[in-house]
């Protein structure tokens, strides 16, 4: 591996870059042996070996099996040390915090779901927060002082300007103006903050159906409508880390929203956000309606409509999966319109809950209503992808830091 054109690498700085090269290969395929990872670098054999003993000393890979199924004695293969470092996420609604440890390769490798029920919250946010950290390390066997670094996913942003969370009048407990000091005062680790929506889309970038696009739109929905925007491969968070805010976005079809900040919602929202879906079931004559929250009983709604809707194409079932379709066109329309993305995914319980029918039915329909035609997919991280981002997330920065060989 060569240094940067036009710049001299000196051995340091080259043999970190190999041990980086070296180790990102083994986190992508797996155990490899020493004249495997000699020909994916590029490195010779005695530059190899050299390469994969001082990665073994400095603790960041171990010496594991042997290849099998070829004459002779087997090669000794070489992996990352799971125990390397660890970092961790976590997931905030109003209902729960669901946190957990991820190895430095991303096994998951402790998790733990705190209920937070209640529009007061009985118990502070910080203790919260540590004690959803806390079961999550337990579970793993571990400390806190394990733990190299947290990510924390919430709806809405915090403000760089004020440290206060904006976007989330829902979340309890959440907008106190010390909160972060007293955060980063009870935790050990550096932490980090991202708008869950936001880390949605890292987990899809990183592992599911956006991976190698450099360009595209997550639109989500599950207990509130918002959208993640990925230019030119990074995240667009805005000046206040209101980008994607689009449940506020004025739309036809809905009642213009004044002072969206105080009521909490906007014409988006309102006409395709998941409470949305079980006033139109009503409409349709689809009863009886599931009971319990929207976003479950709108999941529930579009699942029980898209497996059903080939039963009569004029039927209830298909008209709601096509008027749905409509309102989620409708506000897409804008933002493709100014963003003009490669792709766009459909993320969220409600949103995947109507699978392939609902996806092609508001593929269609945006093809009627906007000038660029971006592919719409369903997201491939259909396991907490918000979790899943933090995790991802948090493990980008720890592997930088662990990894640097040249300190």
């Amino acid at each position: 591996m060569a240094g940067t054109p036009g710049t001299p690498g000196t051995p340091r700085l080259l043999r970190a870059m190999n041990d980086r090269a070296a180790l990102d290969l083994l986190l992508e395929h797996g155990p490899l042996s020493r004249t495997r990872i000699g020909k994916l670098t590029g490195l010779s054999k005695p530059t190899a070996s050299q390469l994969l003993a001082r990665l073994e000393a400095a603790g960041l890979v171990l010496a594991g099996g042997t290849t099998e199924g070829r004459p002779g004695p087997g090669a000794q293969l070489y992996e990352v040390n799971p125990a390397a470092a660890y970092a961790a996420g976590l997931d905030v609604t109003p209902d729960r915090l669901l946190a957990a440890v991820a190895d430095i390769t991303g096994r998951t490798v402790g998790r733990f779901e705190l209920p937070t029920p209640g529009r007061r919250p009985a118990v502070p946010v910080v203790r919260q927060v540590t004690d959803a950290l806390d079961g999550a390390v337990k579970a793993a066997g571990l400390t806190r002082a394990d733990v190299h670094r947290l990510v924390i996913g919430t709806p809405g942003a915090f403000d760089p300007g004020t440290g206060r969370l904006r976007y989330a009048s829902h979340l309890p407990g959440w907008h106190s103006p010390t909160l972060l000091q007293e955060l980063a005062a009870a935790l050990p680790m550096p932490v980090e903050y991202e708008n869950d929506v936001n880390l949605a889309a890292v987990a899809e970038r990183r592992l599911g159906a956006a991976r190698d696009h450099e360009d595209f739109v997550l639109l989500w929905n599950q207990q509130g409508l918002g959208a993640a925007l990925v230019l030119g491969g990074r995240l667009h968070r805005g000046w206040t880390g209101g980008a994607g805010e689009v449940g506020f976005l004025p739309v036809p079809g809905a009642p213009l929203v004044r002072k969206v900040g105080r009521t909490g919602s906007g014409g988006f929202q309102e006409l395709a956000g998941a409470q949305a879906v079980p006033g139109l079931a009503r409409e349709l004559g689809l009863d009886p309606v599931p009971s319990g929250p929207c976003t479950e009983s709108a999941a529930a709604l579009l699942a029980s409509a898209a497996e059903r809707a080939g039963d009569r194409p004029d039927g209830p079932h298909h008209r709601l999966l096509r008027t749905y379709a409509t309102r989620l066109a409708t506000g897409l329309a804008s933002l493709v319109s100014v963003l003009d993305p490669e792709l766009v995914v459909l993320s969220g319980t409600v949103l995947t809950a109507g699978g392939e029918p609902l996806r092609a039915l508001v593929q269609g329909e945006l093809e009627e209503l906007a000038a660029s035609r971006p592919r719409l997919v369903l997201g491939g991280v259909t396991a907490d992808p918000v979790l899943r981002g933090a995790l991802e997330s948090a493990l980008a920065t720890t592997r930088d830091e662990v990894f640097d060989t040249s300190r």
